[in-house]
């Protein structure tokens, strides 16, 4: 297989790019009274400008041949037809008929999976309208009022995320809760006020083998089991989604109580399916319907609109532009709304676990970089704490900008004030504040030539730092859905150009096996001896400092043993 960086395409833009990076948006702006309308466009409830990015006309034709090279339509539509485009699992990818709306029927492995997703849709429906109306009656027939679901990485983060963003949705009289920590604070602060008789427990986990997620389901159980008196409760208050049906039995679930998903569906893509029990009974299964609608619209988008107009590859053209052309490895997203205080953390995850990858599809080491670094966080907090690099720090940034045009909360006239925020921050960043503006905003102010002197490099802003806007009327279920779809495509659309597997993560496993190994090694007193001197350092630390007379971590350790033999009796 030629070098990606050897095809005439990725030679073009290195090129171009040379020229490109000698302009400033501020002229670009100036030279085309039209470039807003040039380089916007509608998806669905999704308005996209990425006008305010360092490119060109040229540009983007260069970079839809780039796309055209690297087969950007065969890959989705492989992924589309169920085809195991996951090859080093040898799995399809198929978290998009989750939210399939048409008729036609969806093949994985010689079978039509469209029933089994009815099917399950149809029994989650039957469960969250039972718990959400007060029929679903714990063991001393009381409703149930609190709900914590037990899982790590896509089993938490993506309901965990959906729930908070339609809290306008939601049912008040349940409350919602999720534990991934396995630091047993977390735990330990959720079940802190709950009542055994009125909390379910929904253990979220693929395998059902989840270290981290199982030692808090049997954290969980114990705490219920020593308060109720009674293991057969557990069948009233323990709900399980997964695909390993024999474990769930195992830990004490009824086996009416699992709720089935598949390998087809990748953790961090698993809110559409089963995981979103959560989402079900928080919001009700109508706007869980609502929300697999929305990202069916963008799916639909994704695959019938002309590169040119496509959205999802339009934004992942603009991250490989930034990524590998521009040197950018970074990339923030701020939204401005607070139901989306979570979704910049759960971008984080649906991005650096899918394209952290070192070698491409043949197994090569790459010689071009991939996933940049995500991060971010809530817009307006963002102002007040990490602003500052993005408009004058020596590495630009590139930004998303995301806001609803209504807000559930209108009182006071915050979102007039809001939105003035949003549109002054990307403006900002792309036109900057030249020197000779600082001067004249000096001399206005009255300032002698030396105050003049000393403070203007100080006040001068660079400018040209790119950012797309991102506007739809309002965080609905449809919205947010569509808005989903949208990044997940974007992602799978910088993998298939990078010749990456988005759909593995081999390197989640390391540490972890790592940790299964000293997990042994903490339950002597026996200094360890057989890692690096760092390791054994840190370990022997640990271990001196926990058996100091009277020190708490002895206890906690002791009943570390306990559940690691629990552990082992029921997940090895």
């Amino acid at each position: 297989m030629s070098l990606l960086t050897d095809s005439s395409a990725w030679q073009a833009l290195e090129k171009h790019t040379q020229q490109v990076k000698k302009h400033h948006m501020r002229d670009l702006f100036a030279n085309n009274a039209e470039r807003f309308e040039d380089f916007c466009l509608q998806a669905g409830p999704i308005f996209l400008d990425y006008s305010k990015n360092l490119m060109t006309e040229e540009t983007m034709s260069l970079l839809f041949e780039l796309a055209r090279q690297e087969q950007i339509e065969a890959h989705r539509d492989a992924m589309f037809s169920g085809e195991p485009i996951n090859f080093t699992e040898h799995r399809s990818v198929l978290h998009t008929a989750l939210r399939d709306q048409g008729s036609e029927p969806i093949i994985s492995n010689h079978h039509n999976v469209k029933s089994d997703i009815t099917a399950v849709l149809g029994k989650m429906k039957t469960f969250a309208d039972q718990v959400r109306d007060g029929q679903w009656l714990g063991y001393s027939g009381k409703p149930i009022t609190d709900v914590v679901n037990i899982g790590i990485g896509g089993s938490d983060l993506g309901p965990k995320m959906v729930v908070h963003a339609l809290r306008p949705f939601a049912s008040r009289k349940i409350k919602l809760h999720f534990v991934s920590n396995l630091d047993g604070s977390q735990m330990a602060e959720t079940l802190r006020d709950l009542n055994p008789e009125s909390t379910l427990f929904i253990i979220s986990s693929k395998s059902f083998t989840t270290p981290e997620t199982m030692f808090n389901a049997v954290t969980a159980r114990g705490w219920f089991v020593s308060r109720v008196k009674n293991r057969e409760f557990i069948k009233k208050h323990f709900v399980a989604v997964s695909t390993n049906l024999e474990a769930v039995k195992r830990f004490g679930i009824d086996e009416h109580n699992i709720f089935e998903f598949w390998e087809w569906v990748g953790g961090r893509y698993s809110l559409w399916s089963a995981i979103g029990l959560s989402i079900c009974i928080a919001v009700g299964m109508g706007h869980f319907k609502e929300l697999l609608e929305g990202g069916y619209k963008m799916d639909e988008h994704f695959r019938e609109a002309p590169l040119e107009e496509n959205m999802p590859v339009i934004m992942g053209l603009m991250g490989i532009l930034h990524n590998n052309f521009y040197a950018i490895h970074s990339q923030a997203f701020m939204a401005y709304d607070h139901y989306l205080d979570l979704f910049p953390s759960y971008l984080q995850q649906l991005d650096m676990e899918s394209n952290g990858k070192h070698v491409n599809r043949d197994g090569e080491d790459v010689d071009y970089c991939t996933g940049p670094v995500i991060w971010g966080d809530q817009g307006i907090n963002g102002q007040h704490a990490f602003y500052q690099l993005l408009h004058q720090g020596t590495s630009p940034i590139p930004c998303d900008f995301i806001i609803a045009l209504d807000s559930f909360n209108p009182a006071c006239g915050h979102h007039p004030v809001l939105m003035s925020n949003f549109f002054a921050q990307s403006q900002a960043l792309m036109m900057g504040k030249t020197a000779a503006e600082v001067r004249q905003e000096l001399e206005h102010e009255g300032l002698s030539e030396p105050e003049i002197k000393a403070l203007l490099p100080h006040k001068v802003f660079e400018g040209n730092r790119s950012s797309n806007s991102i506007l739809f009327k309002e965080l609905n279920p449809f919205t947010l859905g569509a808005l989903i779809a949208l990044y997940e495509h974007k992602v799978f659309v910088q993998g298939v150009i990078w010749r990456i597997n988005s759909f593995d993560q081999w390197g989640v496993q390391l540490g972890k096996q790592l940790a299964n190994q000293i997990q042994y090694e903490l339950v002597d007193d026996e200094p360890v001896v057989k890692y690096d001197s760092s390791t054994n350092g840190l370990v022997n630390y640990y271990k001196r400092y926990r058996n100091i007379e009277g020190n708490k971590l002895l206890s906690c350790n002791n009943d570390w043993g306990v559940l690691q033999d629990i552990m082992e009796q029921e997940f090895k």
